[in-house]
């Protein structure tokens, strides 16, 4: 999938471009659907889009925090699986 560029106020050499891409998917570990840059004088407003990004919920368990279940071990698992759940 390629990363759609909006470039204003300015023009940018394409390897800067692809450079600010890169350090995107550096930072934040996945690349961006678009970046938007915005260009004044010899500075630049970087704006990325990620799209849609999966929410994970969180809860306290015994006292960790913790996403899933599957990180834990047969003691913990027997903990989580005893205690007492309350209906709301």
């Amino acid at each position: 999938m390629d990363c759609k560029v909006n470039v204003t106020g300015g023009t940018l050499p394409q390897e800067e471009i692809q450079a600010y891409i890169q350090r995107a998917e550096q930072k934040y570990g996945t690349k961006p659907q678009g970046i938007d840059i915005k260009v004044d004088g010899e500075y630049v407003e970087l704006s990325y889009d990620y799209g849609n990004v999966p929410f994970h919920r969180i809860r306290r368990i015994t006292g960790y925090l913790v996403g899933t279940l599957d990180r834990f071990n047969n003691a913990k698992r027997a903990e989580e699986h005893d205690r007492v759940k309350h209906a709301v």
